[in-house]
């Protein structure tokens, strides 16, 4: 056996068990043919006239009567009309196992053709893919169909049937949807277009299309495997899958994704595919499985850890068990979905209160953020306005000093010039007295009042009795002109 053929894991590990004790011989002998009645031998049986190979697992346990029945089925050549080549000359009996035959194991080639015969007969030119399997028992029953004149292929339903050469699906596809799209054609040209609707696209797009929606709207994922070396394909397909209630079935819970199995290159693909989405456990249960117990549907049901496969249906059933099966795998599913739905539901529940939580703490935050972004603006404001405020105040200063800086100074008594003493109230209460010339100009004693604090665009300067705003007059005027003159009692009073 080449190991790459196994389609083992990179990393392998293998373990060799000895016995302690030895066996006697004769335990060994009967342990070895208890060996070989397990053991599954590879027939390479050459259909020389057809020029067509059938390459069959069989157990050890199988007879040669009814490896030659099998091959009737596939051949439509009477076991009794069999000519063979390859048999050991220890397979003197039909009723032999294949274990006690003498052929080799695991692989024997033999060939088969018609034996001649004088009668009538009419060949078939050449051999069909698809064929009717017919039961074990019944092989034998059938007397040669030439001998009376019919056809053999007449005589196995096959006689209005074209033989077809396309395969279900390319080999080395570099597309896997193209591939499924060749398929589904090839499927309806074969079978008709009452056929279940297959899932055109990748393996992993077929599992998410099933398994990751929501809970409500999840399906159990169907893999229809095809075998056209299977003689159990042409009935399973045209009986079982084409079947209205199947079809029905299928459409409405499950997502049905299929492939070819018959091309080497195509079944070590979907191994590979198998084993990175499922697991080795069901890659191993694939390769497990014979060409004769093909075609295959493996039931998938979408769990939150792995992926587990309910059911694996072979090619040897009918439409009533097809369907109890998938009615029973549904079953599972369907308590499942329940548990699912009311988990994610809770999970909904409680996203959705979180959501809710999440959103008033978002808007306790932007309403604690406007109420800081106004306090800062407040803030900046007032240090705005104080510092305007700082600043008018500077300028005041300014202002005074420099005034009090141009005021002529205060005249003394002796001077012998006319002098006037002005008596001024604050606004406070508080006086301010000096001595002006009586010749000083108004604008002097304006420049001394603002030189004070009491600018002259702020406030305004009264007389007592009778009431005049000094203010008012003219600035050039002297404080003779003013009647401000020897002395005078004025008064503060600021603007409206």
């Amino acid at each position: 056996t080449v190991m790459r053929s196994l389609h083992l894991p990179k990393n392998n590990s293998l373990y060799v068990l000895t016995p302690d004790i030895a066996p006697t011989a004769s335990t060994s002998k009967n342990s070895a043919l208890e060996d070989s009645l397990n053991q599954n031998f590879l027939l390479v049986i050459s259909h020389s006239e057809a020029q067509r190979d059938y390459s069959l697992n069989f157990p050890g346990s199988r007879t040669i009567q009814e490896v030659k029945r099998n091959i009737s089925d596939l051949t439509n050549i009477p076991v009794r009309h069999q000519q063979w080549e390859g048999w050991p000359a220890s397979a003197t009996d039909d009723s032999m196992t294949l274990a006690v035959s003498g052929i080799s194991y695991p692989c024997h080639h033999l060939s088969v053709c018609r034996r001649s015969s004088t009668a009538n007969t009419q060949e078939p030119t050449e051999e069909c893919a698809d064929v009717h399997m017919i039961s074990d028992s019944e092989g034998d029953d059938f007397e040669d169909a030439s001998e009376f004149g019919v056809d053999d292929s007449e005589m196995f339903g096959m006689g209005s049937s074209t033989c077809r050469k396309t395969p279900m699906m390319p080999e080395n596809s570099e597309n896997e949807a193209d591939a499924l799209l060749h398929f589904t054609a090839e499927f309806s040209s074969r079978y008709g277009e009452t056929h279940p609707m297959f899932f055109i696209g990748s393996l992993e797009a077929a599992s998410q299309e099933a398994f990751y929606g929501k809970a409500r709207d999840r399906k159990l994922l169907a893999i229809y495997l095809h075998n056209d070396d299977s003689v159990l394909s042409n009935v399973f397909c045209s009986q079982m899958m084409c079947a209205d209630s199947i079809v029905s079935y299928l459409s409405q819970n499950f997502i049905t994704w299929a492939w070819d199995v018959t091309k080497e290159a195509n079944k070590a693909r979907l191994l590979t595919m198998c084993t990175r989405h499922f697991g080795s456990v069901v890659t191993q249960t694939i390769r497990t499985y014979k060409t004769d117990q093909f075609p295959l549907l493996l039931v998938v049901m979408g769990k939150r850890t792995s992926n587990e496969v309910l059911n694996v249906i072979q090619g040897n059933t009918t439409v009533d068990e097809l369907m109890m099966r998938l009615m029973g795998a549904m079953e599972i599913f369907t308590a499942q979905q329940q548990e699912d739905i009311k988990d994610e539901d809770e999970r909904e529940a409680r996203e959705m209160v979180k959501r809710e939580q999440d959103e008033a703490y978002q808007l306790s935050l932007e309403a604690d953020r406007k109420k800081r972004e106004a306090q800062e603006r407040e803030e900046a404001e007032q240090v705005r306005l104080e510092q305007m405020r700082k600043e008018e105040e500077d300028e005041k200063e300014a202002i005074r000093l420099s005034l009090e800086k141009t005021l002529p100074p205060e005249p003394v008594d002796e001077s012998g010039e006319q002098i006037s003493k002005l008596r001024i109230r604050t606004p406070s209460g508080e006086f301010l007295e000096r001595r002006f010339l009586g010749s000083c100009r108004l604008q002097v004693l304006f420049d001394f009042v603002a030189s004070k604090g009491f600018p002259f665009d702020e406030f305004k300067l009264l007389t007592t009795f009778p009431r005049r705003n000094i203010t008012q007059l003219e600035p050039g005027s002297t404080l003779l002109e003013a009647k401000l003159f020897p002395q005078e009692t004025l008064f503060l009073e600021a603007k409206e």
